[in-house]
């Protein structure tokens, strides 16, 4: 197999280093602010470390501030997060595959409409949420912000491709004439072939629920039941007053990105053998 030329690879090389260095740069200012005073933050160059770290003591202070908030805030997100993520897979997961596997009247009009749900943004669905949950009386719940978490129109597009091209008929044909039940076949066939795109959407949900902060903002009031968004931003409102917020505040977003790193690190290889079974199949 012939090489690109030389060319070609040192610019897709140079392209690849100014990407990882776009998204690395942050999170390398989260760390070194970290380790700083919030006076530091402000009177030393911002990309280089103090002078007199101290980065375990400041997320100490950030994980004890006003009786230990930021570690509920912390606990929200993962419930928030891991509750709706895992339900919104599931349901992405069996409609996606009823889509894809079960013909029946207006199944392409069912289609349709998931589509237009992926085209629709979630800022514009906060304040009909909330007026919707209000008049059921679970505004400022955990549930308000749970429930709409479980609905992924994007999980359910990508689950019916996936399950269209990887699920075979024959297989499912074959399981039926062994006397399957279409839910055995479902959980012991099809969640098991679909795996690489149920992880997909399980990060792609993990990711957006745990960065979300207009849907919490709407919906609670309670700061027992912020997740971690909104609950740095409301430290950040009174940082003015108190400037020890400042560091907290850095402090506990670099805290809330090692969930999202740890995922990404424990389930890419679910991606790579998916990857690699299709290479095969073809």
């Amino acid at each position: 197999m012939n090489r690109p030329p030389v060319r070609y690879r040192i610019i897709t090389a140079a392209v690849l280093t100014i990407a990882a260095l776009y998204f690395l740069v942050p999170v390398y200012w989260l760390i070194v602010s970290s380790t700083k005073s919030s006076a530091d933050l402000f009177g030393t160059f911002g990309f280089w470390f103090a002078a007199d770290p101290h980065p375990i003591d400041h997320l100490v202070d950030v994980l004890t501030y006003d009786h230990g908030i930021y570690a509920r805030w912390f606990a929200n997100s993962l419930l928030y997060a891991g509750i709706g993520a895992v339900s919104a897979t599931l349901l992405s997961a069996a409609a996606g595959y009823a889509l894809a596997k079960f013909p029946f009247r207006g199944r392409e009009a069912v289609f349709n409409l998931v589509l237009a749900g992926v085209l629709i943004p979630g800022t514009a669905l906060a304040l009909p949420l909330y007026f919707l949950f209000s008049e059921m009386g679970l505004s400022n719940t955990y549930w308000a912000v749970l429930i709409p978490s479980v609905v992924s129109p994007f999980g359910v597009y990508l689950c019916r491709i996936y399950a269209a091209a990887a699920v075979p008929d024959s297989l499912l044909e074959a399981a039926r004439l062994d006397g399957a039940g279409e839910a055995r076949i479902f959980a012991g066939l099809g969640l098991r072939l679909m795996t690489p795109a149920l992880v997909t959407v399980f990060l792609f949900q993990f990711v957006h629920i745990w960065n979300n902060y207009f849907l919490p903002l709407v919906m609670l009031s309670d700061s027992d039941l912020y997740p971690i968004q909104l609950g740095l931003t409301s430290w950040t409102g009174y940082a003015d007053r108190q400037p020890v917020l400042y560091q907290y505040t850095v402090g506990g977003a670099l805290l809330s990105v090692v969930p999202l790193m740890v995922l990404m690190t424990v389930l890419q290889r679910y991606w790579r053998t998916g990857l690699t079974e299709g290479g095969v199949k073809a």
